[in-house]
Formats: C-alpha cells, structure tokens, sequence
C-alpha cells in the first residue's frame, strides 16, 4: 500500500456503481417475465443466484483498482 492516492479507486467505485446498476435493471426487467408461473422455491433459488452472480467480476475489479494490473 502507497500513501499516495490512486486514480484508480474513485474509477473503480464508479465501475462498480454503474454495473451493479445496469445489471441490476437487467435482472429486475427480464427475469420476472422468464420466471413467471414457476414454483416460489425455485424463484428464490434463481434470484439468489442472480444475487451473488455479480460478485464474479468483483475480484478482478477489486485487484486491478488496487495493483494496477488486470490479470492475476
């Protein structure tokens, strides 16, 4: 960790707003039509998984806003 701050964590945070807010739009338009009629148990099993699917990028994101580099 640097004293100094990095341009690359406001980006970051920006990045992560707007694709939580796209993604979230996303889900909230298209996946109640896909899912209507389906049993409430299976509902809840697809929206968790619509819950933390977004995590998946988040590592990546998370490293490179702090190392500067994209791969692991």
């Amino acid at each position: 960790m640097t004293d100094e701050p990095k341009w690359r964590v406001p980006v970051g945070i920006l990045l992560i707003l707007f694709g939580l807010i796209v993604y979230a739009l996303v889900v909230a338009r298209y996946v109640p039509e896909m899912l209507e009629g389906w049993n409430v148990a299976v509902q809840t099993i697809v929206y968790l998984f619509f819950g933390l699917v977004w995590l998946l990028p988040l590592g990546r994101l998370l490293k490179w806003m702090e190392t500067g580099h994209k791969k692991d």
